[in-house]
């Protein structure tokens, strides 16, 4: 499998030397990765069933470091695009044929269900606090990375999907005027990353008409300046999402 990386830095490396390296497009190099073999699949580059390389021959050709790659890989596992079996490797995951669930990586750590109920807490007096103190600007970004949410899905592109998702409910909390909270959901933020993944293999497009319809309706109270109401939608909002995972909280 030949994996040609997206574009040069201009033949400088790190040092200023002229020694040409290879540097990836805008964004993340994890999301990068995820976004460059999910086209891969969808274009059947990479076909159901098949194996992919080694890690490190995989990192080796897309020329990114094997944690990067091993993250992307993650990402793309919870999404249901591939599964990866112990002593086997890792295989591209036929739609058919895809789990209802993806395992919860963080298991051992944090049950799934004690973070949708923080969740539950955290970004629903994130929604509240944030609506009384919203710029249009601010306000504006969340309604573009609706936009962004909504498009994405319609194309069939996950990765993009979800990082609207994570750049629309980020993107609240950096709203809120109480540092201290905004700091607590930074700092939880990658176990409330994850379960906006998990759900994604067993949402189907009802569920997901619902959830374009959640967010406008979060959106629109924090334009109306309505605190209780953004409130009750976003926890509305992340109930509906546990269910998508199989819970009741």
């Amino acid at each position: 499998m030949a994996v040609v990386p997206v574009q040069m830095d201009g033949g400088h490396d790190a040092d200023g030397k002229g020694n040409a390296r290879v540097m990836w497009d805008k964004g993340p190099v994890t999301q990068t990765i995820a976004r460059r073999l999910q086209e891969m699949i969808r274009s059947g580059e990479l076909k159901a069933g098949e194996r992919l390389p080694s890690q490190r021959a995989l990192s080796e050709q897309l020329n990114v470091s094997r944690p990067s790659l091993r993250e992307a890989l993650l990402t793309l596992e919870t999404l249901g695009l591939v599964q990866t079996l112990p002593a086997r490797g890792t295989f591209v995951m036929d739609p058919a044929t895809r789990p209802a669930q993806t395992t919860w990586r963080y298991d051992d750590a944090h049950d799934l269900r004690e973070v949708f109920q923080a969740r539950l807490l955290i970004e629903g007096e994130l929604a509240r606090l944030a609506a009384s103190a919203i710029t249009p600007d601010a306000l504006a970004g969340l309604q573009s990375a609706a936009a962004q949410f909504e498009q994405a899905w319609a194309q069939g592109d996950l990765v993009a999907h979800v990082d609207a998702d994570l750049a629309l409910h980020q993107g609240i909390a950096q709203a809120c005027p109480n540092r201290m909270l905004a700091t607590l959901y930074s700092t939880v933020s990658q176990l409330l990353t994850e379960t906006q993944r998990q759900p994604i293999p067993n949402t189907d497009p009802d569920r997901m008409a619902q959830s374009i319809a959640e967010h406008r309706a979060i959106l629109a109270a924090m334009e109306r300046r309505d605190p209780d109401a953004a409130q009750a939608h976003m926890r509305d909002h992340i109930r509906n999402t546990a269910r998508c995972a199989g819970l009741q909280i």
